[in-house]
C-alpha cells in the first residue's frame, strides 16, 4: 500500500524490518559530502525513525525504489543479497536511436575514471558488470527498454548504454542531451507568442521500476513497483503520440 509521510515522501512498502521510498529525481539518497543540508532520503527518514541504514542508492537525476533498513541486523542482510545478486533490480529506460528486437545481454566490465572525478568507463581492468535489456516498444529516434542490472556498478546503465552506442535519451554525463524538447519530435509544434519553449525532461532517462528479492526475515518474496513520475510519465506520453509521425 502507497501512502504519504509528513515530508511528503512516497512509501512503497514498510514493515518493521524495511521501508521503500519511490526517490523524485531532484532528492538525494544520502547527504551531500560537502553539504548535509541538502534534502535527502537518508535525514529524512532517520527525523522519523530511531535508525535508518542506506542498503543501496540512486544517482540524483533518477527516480524511483530506494530500499533503507531500520536495523543493523537487516541492514547486513540485505547487503548481503545485493552482494550475492540475489535481488532483482528492473529499471525502465528511453535510450536514443534503435535498439536490437532481441533481447540482449551488456557484459562490460566498468572502473572509475582515473581521469574524471565521479565517471564510470568501460575498461578491461574493471569489475566484471552485466546489464539485460530487451526492447519494450521501439519509436522513430528512441526506445523505451526494460532492464535488469545483475551487478550493481556505479552509472552501471547510463555507461552500458552509452557503450554500445544507444546512450540514454537525456544523460548530461554520457548521452547527447542535457534536456529533451517535445518540439524535437512533435511537427508542426507551435509556441504561443513572446513564449519559450520548456523541456520535457532534462534529467537522465531511466527510472528504478522495481525489486524483487526474499525478505531477510520472514523469507516471503517481496516485490517493490514504483510507478513513473510525471516527468517520464509525460516523456512516454509523447513518444508514443508524437514520434511514429512520417
Amino acid at each position: 500500500m502507497k501512502m504519504k509521510n509528513n515530508n511528503k515522501l512516497e512509501i512503497l512498502f514498510e514493515d518493521e524490518h524495511l521501508i521503500a521510498v519511490n526517490k523524485t529525481a531532484d532528492m538525494l539518497t544520502i547527504p551531500d559530502r560537502y553539504n548535509a543540508k541538502i534534502p535527502n532520503l537518508q535525514n529524512i527518514l532517520t527525523t522519523k525513525y530511531d535508525e535508518i541504514f542506506t542498503i543501496h542508492r540512486l544517482d540524483k537525476g533518477t527516480s524511483g525504489v530506494v530500499l533503507f533498513a531500520k536495523d543493523a541486523e537487516t541492514h547486513k542482510a540485505m547487503n548481503a543479497l545485493f552482494q550475492e545478486q540475489e535481488i532483482e533490480k528492473i529499471y525502465d529506460a528511453v535510450t536514443d536511436g534503435y535498439f536490437s528486437e532481441e533481447p540482449i545481454e551488456i557484459d562490460i566490465p566498468l572502473m572509475t575514471d582515473p581521469n574524471k572525478k565521479g565517471r564510470t568507463i568501460p575498461s578491461a581492468r574493471g569489475k566484471a558488470s552485466l546489464t539485460k535489456a530487451k526492447l519494450v516498444k521501439q519509436y522513430k529516434h528512441c526506445a523505451l527498454l526494460k532492464c535488469m542490472l545483475v551487478s550493481g556498478r556505479p552509472h552501471q546503465l547510463r555507461v552500458h548504454m552509452s557503450a554500445i552506442g544507444t546512450p540514454l535519451l537525456v544523460d548530461s554525463f554520457y548521452g547527447k542531451r542535457t534536456e529533451f524538447f517535445v518540439s524535437e519530435f512533435k511537427k508542426r509544434f507551435k509556441l504561443k507568442k513572446r513564449t519559450e519553449e520548456l523541456p520535457l525532461i532534462s534529467r537522465q532517462t531511466m527510472h528504478a521500476s522495481s525489486l524483487k528479492f526474499n525478505h531477510p526475515v520472514s523469507g516471503d518474496e517481496v516485490l517493490i513497483e514504483a510507478p513513473y513520475p510525471k516527468d517520464f510519465r509525460a516523456l512516454i506520453n509523447v513518444l508514443d503520440n508524437h514520434d511514429n509521425d512520417d
